[in-house]
């Protein structure tokens, strides 16, 4: 018997629940705000519910038995540890290191070792081409727990579930959002009936996520509103959460209000899809609340900003609410054939938005508009055009590396494009690779992007 099992209670009333953030294998990976809020969703809904739960994050850069954080790190952001291994099979002549990030595997036994029996354990993904890690991960964990159920979900677990079934280890596969079914999937594996006294089809009814599950709170994400109304070529959105959700502003407030003032965090990440989408209806009442709470907070907005909603006055707003970093979804400035890709911005719209916010008062340094590298068929004398078109307005562009992505438009495409077999393996849609380049992975093309950009902006940090 394990550490774990010895101290686990046997007939005890109440199930364990073990969350688990697994491992990232890649080229690449920093911590560029990104906690698993899915997961921490999850966990809330748990607790709430009556269950006792408790979660590892295999990615922990706080880990005690880690180093100090990079002191380069800003607003609580920083690379993860890193530990070089082979790379995947098919991918030996990509002249880049293949890694581990995370926490070492006997970091993570010892921390199994010391978690208390679970009934479940639950399992997130992200990207599909980092499933190796969320295999290691799950290998790991049956060495500590052999006979609890494993159940995997997330991102790659919704877009390759027959992949993941083959692959993963996990017991079972669980595809979609997770609020609808969560209960029904605990009865199921340890006949407890959890209480259901809130409305799981209301997001204002649901408890903000678990981040005290976290080592460290050094910033916070949040989610004003699930899904997108539109339906991009390149992004999986529309199949991941078909339905667009918003919550009220009263709601998003109290959550930042929690955040803020229990648990003193001053930045916050954005992961909303479309923020400012009906922004009358949804943003401004938001943004409106945040600037009479008189709070003093930093936001950023990872996911990107649809250029269309921003004018004068949501941009005013937005600055006086404290937002720090803009991000804007642009993806080409060739917008008189970019009808194939989606239907988001035109050229006027992108000068007005960029107007709008060095008016508002945001610096050239605060923002960025996102541009797609490695589309099938893309030459870099579009990608060229497209930076120099973003440098001419005054702020920085970022390369959005491109990721062919199953249950898009675009797939087919990219599946004729690449040099691999996107369809027998995930690991080969992996951006790092520009996997629909038929010239193969070159340094000179990085290069020659960085140059363009002038590294004007530390996203690069993690390519």
């Amino acid at each position: 018997m394990t550490q774990a099992e010895a101290s686990g209670s046997f007939g005890r009333d109440v199930p364990r629940v073990l969350l688990v953030n697994p491992w990232i294998c890649d080229f690449a990976a920093y911590d560029f705000w990104a906690k698993p809020l899915g997961l921490l969703s999850l966990a809330a809904f748990l607790k709430k519910s009556g269950l006792a739960v408790s979660c590892i994050d295999c990615l922990d850069r706080f880990h005690p038995r880690a180093s100090k954080t990079d002191p380069s790190a800003r607003n609580g952001r920083g690379p993860y540890l890193k530990t070089p291994i082979p790379s995947p099979r098919g991918l030996e002549d990509v002249p880049r290191t293949y890694s581990r990030y995370g926490v070492l595997p006997e970091w993570l036994r010892e921390d199994l070792l010391n978690t208390p029996r679970p009934d479940l354990i639950l399992v997130t993904s992200l990207m599909t081409y980092w499933y190796p890690g969320v295999a290691e991960t799950i290998s790991a964990i049956r060495q500590i727990f052999p006979n609890a159920p494993v159940v995997l979900g997330g991102i790659y677990a919704t877009l390759c579930p027959e992949h993941a079934r083959r692959t993963s280890g996990a017991d079972e596969v669980f595809t979609g959002p997770g609020e609808e079914d969560i209960f029904n999937l605990v009865e199921r594996h340890t006949g407890f009936s959890p209480d259901r006294s809130f409305d799981s089809k209301n997001p204002d009814d649901w408890p903000h996520p678990a981040l005290e599950l976290q080592r460290k709170i050094n910033y916070a994400p949040i989610l004003t509103a699930r899904g997108c109304p539109f339906s991009c070529a390149y992004c999986a959105s529309r199949f991941l959460t078909p339905m667009h959700i918003r919550r009220s502003a009263g709601s998003v407030l109290d959550e930042i209000a929690l955040r803020h003032k229990d648990q003193d965090v001053l930045d916050f990440a954005l992961y909303d899809d479309a923020f400012l989408v009906n922004s009358e209806n949804h943003a401004v009442p938001i943004l409106e609340e945040i600037i009479r709470s008189g709070y003093r907070l930093r936001f950023h907005t990872p996911n990107a900003l649809h250029i269309r909603e921003i004018t004068p006055s949501t941009a005013k707003l937005m600055f006086d609410a404290g937002f720090e970093t803009i991000r804007l979804g642009l993806e080409t400035t060739a917008f008189d054939d970019r009808n194939n890709l989606d239907a988001k911005v035109c050229a006027e719209e992108f000068i007005r938005a960029v107007n709008s916010l060095k008016a508002a008062g945001f610096e050239r340094n605060r923002i960025g508009a996102y541009l797609l590298v490695g589309l099938p068929g893309q030459d870099m004398d579009a990608v060229s055009a497209s930076i120099s078109m973003v440098r001419q307005s005054g702020i920085t562009p970022i390369p959005a590396y491109y990721t062919p992505i199953p249950h898009t438009a675009l797939w087919e495409k990219a599946v004729q494009s690449s040099r691999y077999d996107l369809e027998a393996d995930p690991v080969f849609s992996n951006n790092a690779i520009l996997p629909c380049r038929k010239e193969g992975f070159s340094w000179k093309v990085i290069s020659r992007l960085k140059s363009l950009c002038a590294g004007s902006c530390d996203e690069y940090a993690g390519s």
